[in-house]
């Protein structure tokens, strides 16, 4: 069920450049989010999964609108988010709103790729606080291919967790997705992200 995590990084040849010096593995070009101003790089996590290196597109100008996933604000990379893929995206919405969480209108986006393809999706609502960032968005790819069909660097996924100062509300939202994340306890809202290095376990939080 697992789609893709987000790494948001305040510039993006920096973050793919830290990225690649911590992990050795150099992440793909996805392509630009037109009018969002932003862009991102991949890699495959395994699985049908994959992480989205996400930052300012410097190739576009000034969004009229803040970007996505706080990126405005970053002074460095973090992992913000994560996005779930479920069977019928529609079906997932309207039984997380009879359980009590509505996870929001899912609507039409896309981005063009790096060799000028246009990708379609549909989704629900992007967190706007830290502490939603560990309950996924939803996703819906339609007849797009999904971008783990392309040819992308590999680093597989060893786990994905979440930790919170409530971790009983994040799970009460998870149940009404029917998704089954491991939440503890911490003293901020976070996810963390390990990784099969070849050198050992990657941690990215």
């Amino acid at each position: 069920m697992l789609d893709h995590v987000v790494l948001a990084v305040p510039d993006l040849a920096r973050g793919t450049g830290e990225f690649q010096a911590l992990t050795g593995v150099r992440p793909a070009k996805g392509g630009s989010h037109e009018g969002r101003g932003t862009a991102n790089y991949l890699v495959d996590l395994g699985s049908g999964a994959y992480l989205e290196i996400i930052g300012p597109d410097p190739d576009q100008p000034e969004p009229a609108q803040p970007r996505p996933f706080g990126i405005d604000g970053l002074t460095a990379a973090r992992v913000v988010t994560w996005c779930a893929r479920p069977p019928d995206l529609d079906r997932a919405v309207e039984a997380a709103r009879a359980r009590g969480y509505d996870p929001g209108i899912p609507r039409a986006m896309s981005r063009r790729t790096a060799d000028g393809a246009m990708l379609t999706w549909r989704l629900t609502s992007l967190p706007t606080d830290p502490a939603d960032g560990i309950v996924p968005f939803l996703i819906d790819w339609g007849a797009t291919a999904h971008p783990t069909t392309a040819a992308l660097p590999t680093l597989p996924l060893r786990s994905l967790e979440g930790e919170h100062p409530d971790p009983g509300r994040i799970r009460s939202r998870l149940a009404a997705l029917d998704i089954d994340l491991p939440v503890r306890s911490g003293h901020r809202p976070r996810l963390v992200v390990t990784l099969h290095g070849v050198d050992g376990p990657i941690e990215l939080s």
